[in-house]
């Protein structure tokens, strides 16, 4: 096995990693920007309102991505263990 297929491995990784937490941060970035413009207008400065709303949406938004997330994870699992063999070549 030599430094490419590692390097390969690895940048593979970290692309179903983005793909995967993709749509949970993003939505989780857009409800606390709403937070945040709810609490601008209406002069609410609580710290704890943000946390709240964004463990709803984070929550909500795993289980609805779950069969997604669940799916690229397997898929990413099976293309590793079918490599396993040509790791001696």
């Amino acid at each position: 096995m030599n430094d490419a297929v590692v390097i390969d491995l690895i940048r593979n990784a970290i692309i179903i990693i983005f793909i995967i937490a993709g749509p949970v941060l993003f939505l989780s970035i857009i409800v606390g920007l709403l937070v945040a413009i709810f609490q601008t207008t209406t002069s609410i400065q609580e710290q704890s309102l943000v946390f709240i709303p964004k463990i709803i949406v984070v929550m909500i938004s795993l289980i609805y991505f779950s069969y997604f997330i669940v799916s690229r994870i397997t898929d990413y699992t099976l293309d590793v263990f079918d490599f396993i063999p040509f790791l001696n070549q």
